[in-house]
């Protein structure tokens, strides 16, 4: 699952989902990460403020968030919802705007062989995304906010496992950040 929804706010040139590094959309560069990776059922993207319908690869489903303005966490609940819905135990969570996570990344999460619910990635000992998600903490996750799995992680650190990844997991929140990506 990408997280894409938000409105870019601290993002001055228009909607981040959409801006490019290497001729490519953000929002296409993870969740192309996430396909590649070749380890899940579906990908999805929840979308919101703006519709990324015909902007990512061929096989991932868009699905929409109507309350993406109260925050990350209505966002984090769509995507849950589908994955209830599919029958899934567990997904897989990253965000738009991190276009140096790999499928590597995204693999590795998936793979991590332990009996926590709850995988975080790592990049030079510093916590990032992906994260995966087991079924067993999804009504754990706040339900609003600006906060996803981030508040359960901090709450009960006795529930996570980190995996060291290679990627980078730096942030596209501003031009300046975007300009480092081209």
């Amino acid at each position: 699952m990408v997280l894409a929804a938000g409105a870019s706010t601290r993002f001055s040139a228009g909607a981040k989902q959409l801006a490019t590094v290497d001729g490519h959309p953000l929002v296409a560069i993870s969740a192309q990460a996430a396909l590649d990776a070749g380890c899940f059922a579906s990908v999805i993207v929840v979308a919101g403020a703006i519709g990324l319908d015909g902007v990512v690869p061929e096989g991932v489903v868009v699905v929409e968030n109507p309350a993406w303005a109260s925050g990350q966490a209505s966002s984090l609940q769509v995507g849950i919802s589908a994955a209830r819905a599919s029958g899934a135990q567990a997904v897989v969570v990253g965000l738009a705007d991190q276009p140096g996570v790999t499928a590597e990344d995204w693999r590795l999460i998936s793979q991590a062989e332990t009996e926590l619910p709850i995988v975080v990635a790592t990049y030079g000992g510093v916590r990032g995304n992906p994260v995966r998600l087991g079924s067993e903490i999804w009504d754990d996750l706040p339900e609003n906010g600006d906060e996803g799995a981030r508040a359960l992680v901090r709450r009960r650190p006795d529930l996570v496992t980190a995996v060291a990844c290679p990627g980078d997991a730096s942030d596209v929140d501003t031009v300046e950040d975007l300009d480092r990506w081209n």
